[in-house]
């Protein structure tokens, strides 16, 4: 899907047109609210793509913001309608964490740290089966399969030729080390890890235990940019039940420094495919260990 088709765009760059013509009427937030008597997080939403805005939100605004062009308040309607229109991840239901979904699919990078399990665009199939049944085991298999379809769907991002996400990943040892399924899934997750982090959109760094205690132990973080440059960068801070979406610009320089400074400790991308291909050798030697114990068993 290219991105001048990506609803979330759309709505990106009207919520960007719609903060540009506020800032043109000396209008605060806190005072269009008042005036079209809505409350102020959602007129922050609106501006930062995070909310669908409808025709009437663009005509009650552009009428506050004094716009008499009537050619470029159609544009910006039309753009309303078109931003409402579901993105894909809507035709597989009420699905947990659509916004950052569609942040995701909007951007074109993407910086992330991760702490403990290998992230959702870099899984294989069977383990990115193993992670959602074994960290969610509430779920129902109808629910987990549907979890897996829209996982493996965001996928189709790093490998879209026209517009490939460009990634950069550091991992610490553990999402290495931890065993996710089986030792043969993980063998082939590391694999299929290593296959990727050779692509030019992909980079890939360990964080190995030996760098000692470091600013990632607070935990897994994602930073995703955007080709607007009107529209800010988001760092994305996921949780068990609730995500938490950061913007200011103070908040995400401090993300970008972390992230950084983990990139300097981190091994080479170089070193790393040897680390990760080491780790590899260790899962086929420990599978071989398993069939050989279970061979033998009476």
């Amino acid at each position: 899907m290219e991105a001048n088709n990506n609803p979330t765009v759309r709505r990106r760059l009207l919520g960007a047109e719609l903060r540009r013509l506020r800032l043109a009427s000396g209008l605060k937030s806190t005072e269009v609210a008042e005036r079209l008597m809505v409350s102020q997080p959602k007129i922050s939403h609106m501006e930062n793509g995070r909310r669908t805005i409808s025709p009437r939100d663009v005509r009650d605004l552009c009428a506050l913001y004094e716009v008499t062009d009537q050619q470029a308040i159609d544009t910006l309607m039309q753009m309303a309608r078109e931003s409402g229109q579901p993105g894909w991840w809507h035709a597989y239901g009420d699905i947990p964490q659509s916004v950052y979904i569609a942040l995701e699919t909007d951007a074109v990078s993407l910086h992330s740290y991760a702490p403990s399990v290998i992230p959702a665009l870099l899984q294989t199939p069977a383990y990115a089966h193993a992670v959602i049944e074994e960290t969610i085991p509430q779920l129902t298999v109808e629910e987990a399969g549907t979890r897996l379809k829209v996982r493996l769907r965001r996928q189709h991002r790093i490998y879209n030729p026209a517009r490939p996400l460009r990634l950069w990943v550091v991992l610490d040892e553990s999402a290495l080390r931890r065993v996710v399924g089986s030792p043969d899934i993980m063998r082939e997750q590391l694999e299929h890890l290593n296959a990727l982090g050779a692509e030019p959109h992909i980079t890939v760094q360990v964080l190995p235990y030996t760098a000692g205690a470091h600013p990632g132990l607070s935990g897994q973080f994602s930073i995703l940019h955007f080709a607007d440059d009107s529209a800010n960068p988001v760092v994305h801070l996921e949780r068990y039940t609730s995500d938490l979406y950061l913007d200011k610009p103070s908040d995400v320089q401090h993300y970008r420094a972390l992230h950084e400074h983990l990139q300097s400790q981190a091994l080479s991308p170089d070193t790393s495919r040897d680390f990760i291909t080491d780790a590899i050798k260790s899962y086929i030697a420990a599978a071989s260990g398993l069939r050989a114990v279970i061979g033998s068993a009476p």
